[in-house]
C-alpha cells in the first residue's frame, strides 16, 4: 500500500506538471486575443481576508462513597485556537493558517498531565497560471511543535519523550497547488526539504525522531503532498481537516510519513458548540512506542467536549 500511495503521488505530480504546461501555452494565446481594457479589468485590487474560530471546552466530575469505584474528581479543560489571514492580487496569493490546540487534565488517581499541545503554521505563496485560478505555481513553509513536556505514562510511571521544539517539524516545498474551489486545496510537490529538530539534551541523547544520537537536527529530501479541506457539511455542522504525506527518497521512500487533523463543530447557539477532534500520526522515524520500542506505530489521539465557540468574522479589506 506505502508503494502504491507513493506511486500515485509520482504520476499526480507528472499530471501537474503536464496539466500545468498547457495552462500556460493556453494562457498566453488568450493574452495575445485579449485588448487592453480587459486585460485591467482582470487585474484587482490588493485585498486581504481574515478570520477563525476560537473554542474552549471543560469537563468535571466528582464522586462521593460511590460503591462502583473511580476517581473522586477530575477535571479536564482543552482550547483550540485558529487564525487565517489571505492576500490576494492578480495573479498573486498569499495563504497563512494558524493552529493552537492545548489540553489539560487533573484527576485524584493519576495528577496532572496534558492530554493535547500543539501549535502549526503554514504559509503558501502562489501565483496563477491559468485564466480560471485553478492552479498555482506555489511555494509551502510549514512549522510544527509544542509547548510544553510530555510524557508517556506505563503502568503510571512516566517517560520523557518530548518538549519545546523537540521535537519540530520544518517543511521548505515548492510545487503545484490545485484550488477547485475555496473549501479544497491540493498542494503536491516533488521536491522537498524536512528539518526535523530535537533541542533538548535529553532527547538528543536518546537519538529519537529520527534525529541520529547526539544531533539537535537532521534533514530530509523527499517528495510532499497536503490536502486542505474546510467546509460546512450539513446544517450546524463543520468539518476543517488537512492531510500530509512524506516520502523520504534517500531512506525507505515506500514507507509514507502520515499527519491527519480532523475537527468536527457541532453548533448549539450563537456561542455554544459541541467538538470532536481525531488526530492520527505515522512516522517511520518514531519509535517510542511498544515493549521494546523498536518499531513505529500509528499515533492516536481523539477528543470530545462541549463548550465556548466564537467564530472570528471573515472580513476583506
Amino acid at each position: 500500500m506505502p508503494k502504491i500511495v507513493l506511486l500515485l503521488t509520482i504520476m499526480l505530480t507528472i499530471r501537474t506538471v503536464s496539466l500545468a504546461q498547457d495552462n500556460v501555452v493556453n494562457a498566453l494565446q488568450r493574452q495575445q486575443n485579449r485588448n487592453l481594457k480587459k486585460d485591467n479589468d482582470t487585474t484587482t485590487n490588493w485585498n486581504w481576508k481574515h478570520g477563525g474560530l476560537m473554542s474552549f471546552n471543560l469537563a468535571q466530575g466528582s464522586l462521593s462513597n460511590w460503591a462502583a469505584g473511580g476517581d473522586n474528581f477530575s477535571l479536564t479543560v482543552n482550547g483550540y485556537f485558529n487564525y487565517f489571514l489571505y492576500y490576494k492580487k492578480g495573479r498573486h496569493g498569499w495563504d497563512n493558517n494558524v493552529d493552537v490546540n492545548l489540553g489539560y487534565i487533573q484527576s485524584t488517581s493519576l495528577g496532572s498531565r496534558k492530554n493535547d499541545d500543539r501549535y502549526d503554521l503554514i504559509s503558501k505563496y502562489g501565483y496563477k497560471m491559468d485564466s480560471v485560478g485553478k492552479w498555482f505555481l506555489t511555494g509551502l513553509f510549514n512549522f510544527r511543535s509544542q509547548f510544553f513536556d510530555g510524557y508517556n505514562y506505563n503502568n503510571n510511571v512516566s517517560d520523557f519523550t518530548s518538549s519545546f521544539l523537540s521535537p519540530a517539524y520544518f517543511i521548505l516545498s515548492a510545487g503545484f497547488d490545485y484550488k477547485p474551489d475555496t473549501k479544497l486545496s491540493v498542494f503536491l510537490s516533488p521536491l522537498t526539504s524536512r528539518t526535523i529538530i530535537v533541542l533538548n539534551q535529553k532527547l538528543s541523547e536518546k537519538g529519537v525522531y529520527g534525529v541520529p544520537k547526539g544531533a539537535k537536527s537532521f534533514n530530509e529530501i523527499g517528495s510532499f503532498v497536503t490536502i486542505n479541506y474546510n467546509n460546512t457539511i450539513a446544517k450546524n455542522i463543520n468539518y476543517k481537516g488537512r492531510v500530509d504525506l512524506f516520502s523520504n527518497y534517500k531512506n525507505k521512500p515506500q514507507n509514507i510519513d502520515l499527519f491527519m487533523t480532523n475537527l468536527f463543530s457541532f453548533k448549539i447557539n450563537k456561542y455554544f458548540s459541541a467538538t470532536y477532534s481525531l488526530d492520527l500520526i505515522y512516522d517511520d522515524d518514531v519509535r517510542l512506542f511498544g515493549v521494546n520500542k523498536n518499531a513505529p506505530g500509528l499515533q492516536s489521539k481523539s477528543l470530545i467536549g462541549i463548550g465556548f465557540l466564537k467564530k472570528i468574522e471573515s472580513k476583506k479589506r
